[in-house]
């Protein structure tokens, strides 16, 4: 769970314009590697990201034929090295208020982060090539270990049993399939939109820059706005779910914590650990993630198939309604005194921004793709992922609601009713929250940084002393802000769901949608006479306008057709969702939930 290169190259030093890089009258040096410069023509990166394929192609092929077993091993337990050539590029002074500026290498065995450490005061000392071995120096992740990294990011089970308990076992499993299959067709888009428009001369590294070149910059302020939003929701999210955790586990020791208290033991925390500012070996992390995740559910099928549901939580966080009873289940959607979510469609919609939820990460694609060693290979990992998660929750989805109906729990080992075995699957989800709270902390704080403070204020890298002074001080603020959310809405289930149906929905689904949408049209319009000119860097447009809009739509209209559907259907989804988020925390404050905002009593 993390946006790894939200920043990209945007944290290095504004280079002198007036160097310039290359022969001939080529653009400067900042105009060249600077994704968001706006005389560069949407036909150029198309250009130049066919030239990166067929040398990437190329040199994957050089790869395969050295390729050994021995160098497998030696290659995954490596600390990094860094080319020579590489090492002149990196190693330049800041030049920015006479602070010394940290020599930073790329590692080829660290993937993330690394161009957020760079600075270029002198551009006219990185030659083409050299700038190419840099953005090729920081592409190392293979297609095994990207599908790591989409499972980390994408995998949350703990909240799929409740999902069913509100759909029943065809509806719940109908729309996990067709969520499911959404998602990953949306990776798809996402994958398509990167390979055609990345280059090792444009490198695109996140969202907002793909959304900036097909649909201009007031697209890419409305996505950096929404990740913002997204992330500072989900770090509320973590920390609700996270104090839930600690306080059951102090509930069985002789001095139990007040709630707040254990939502500020988390922040504390995770304030403590946002001061490193790079992610480094997230490849390892992520794995460990996963397996934290199937170890704990693991933990819960185990003890739910021997004990009942935990009904003092039940109980405590859906009302009287939910207290001990028989254990029901349903075929359709179950009966309105029998969903904890709600009633009639208010319920159903609950239930499907947990599914929303358990597929959402798309927000993050393109972060992986550009830290792949091939790109070509991505669609390996994104299957993988997928068929995995899909299958994984299906099962858990489907056992747990078996054995538990009505009285399932979000998130599902709170709901154990043994202490100790509840108390390990705690332990196992604080394990991994806190390495999703630390990265969505991170990125989140980093989106804001470059898109307000460099942009808007022109702060300094975060590599210089002023910019690490800086981040001091935001880290525990934007904590602070999310730590606000989570005491101030202590429903976990509804807080999830708002956040699921106004952005995870969105990245998910609509907006990949509009990006397959856009860029078709925009690619489908470009004509037979039309060229670029390597030379004077200019690309001749034959017509514009509607003209041209309406003859890419047409072209291939059937595609476009589906994608507008697709869209529609998303943007419903996003309006039912996010109404039956604010119904359920409305009927969350009438008194029904034990839990009050900035209250001693846990919701568990």
């Amino acid at each position: 769970m993390s946006a790894i290169h939200t920043l990209g190259i945007d944290q290095g030093v504004a280079p002198d314009p007036e160097k310039s890089i290359g022969n001939g009258p080529m653009r400067t040096a900042y105009q060249l590697h600077q994704s968001m410069d706006p005389t560069i023509l949407f036909e150029e990166y198309l250009h130049y990201a066919k030239i990166t394929r067929r040398e990437e192609r190329e040199a994957e092929k050089a790869l395969k034929q050295k390729f050994s077993f021995k160098r497998l091993i030696k290659n995954r337990f490596s600390k990094g090295h860094t080319a020579p050539v590489l090492e002149s590029a990196v190693r330049q002074p800041s030049g920015i208020d006479g602070e010394k500026n940290e020599e930073t290498t790329v590692e080829s065995g660290v993937p993330f982060d690394a161009f957020n450490n760079l600075t270029y005061s002198h551009p006219s000392h990185v030659s083409d090539a050299e700038w190419k071995a840099l953005s090729r120096g920081v592409r190392t992740v293979g297609w095994s270990t990207c599908f790591y990294l989409i499972t980390s990011d994408i995998i949350g089970p703990f909240g799929i049993p409740w999902a069913f308990s509100q759909l029943g076992y065809g509806p719940g499993v109908v729309l996990f399939t067709l969520f499911g299959f959404a998602a990953c067709l949306a990776g798809f888009y996402l994958w398509w939109v990167f390979i055609e428009m990345d280059s090792d001369r444009y490198p695109l590294r996140d969202y907002g820059a793909a959304f900036y070149r097909v649909f201009g910059p007031t697209s890419r302020h409305i996505i950096n706005v929404l990740q913002s939003i997204q992330m500072i929701l989900t770090l509320g999210s973590l920390i609700l779910g996270m104090g839930q955790s600690i306080a059951q586990i102090s509930a069985g020791t002789s001095k139990p914590l007040c709630f707040v208290v254990c939502l500020l033991i988390f922040v504390i925390l995770g304030v403590g650990l946002g001061q490193v500012r790079t992610l480094q070996r997230l490849g390892w992390l992520s794995n460990f993630a996963v397996w934290m995740n199937v170890l704990s559910v693991i933990i819960c099928m185990g003890v739910i198939a021997h004990s009942a549901p935990n009904f003092a939580a039940t109980e405590a966080s859906y009302g009287p309604l939910f207290g001990p009873g028989p254990i029901r289940t349903f075929a359709g959607f179950p009966p309105a005194d029998f969903a904890s979510g709600g009633k009639g469609l208010i319920a159903a919609m609950n239930g499907v921004n947990q599914c929303v939820y358990a597929f959402a990460g798309a927000i993050l694609f393109f972060n992986f793709l550009a830290e792949m060693r091939n790109p070509w290979d991505f669609w390996k990992g994104l299957v993988c992922a997928q068929v995995f998660l899909f299958l994984f929750y299906i099962m858990f989805g489907i056992y747990t609601y078996a054995l538990q109906g009505q009285f399932a729990f979000n998130p599902v080992q709170q709901g154990l009713s043994l202490y100790n075995y509840q108390t390990a699957a705690n332990i196992c989800y604080i394990m991994t929250g806190f390495i999703a709270a630390a990265m969505y902390g991170n990125i989140g704080i980093k989106v804001i940084y470059a898109n307000v403070f460099q942009e808007i204020f022109s702060a300094p890298p975060l590599t210089v002393l002023k910019g690490k002074i800086i981040w001091v001080f935001m880290v525990p603020i934007y904590w602070v802000i999310a730590f606000v959310i989570a005491a101030s809405i202590p429903q976990f289930t509804y807080l999830t769901g708002l956040l699921s149906a106004i952005c995870f929905v969105s990245f998910t689904y609509t907006f990949p949608a509009m990006l397959s949408i856009g860029f078709r049209i925009k690619k489908d319009a470009m004509l037979p006479e039309e060229s670029f000119n390597e030379t004077t860097l200019k690309y001749t447009r034959l017509d514009d306008g509607m003209t041209r809009w309406s003859r890419g739509f047409w072209k291939r209209w059937y595609f476009n057709v589906f994608d507008v559907l697709y869209f529609l259907a998303s943007l419903v989804a996003v309006g039912l969702g996010t109404y039956a988020a604010i119904e359920g925390l409305i009927s969350s404050f009438d008194g029904t939930s034990i839990a009050t905002s900035w209250g001693c009593t846990a919701p568990v």
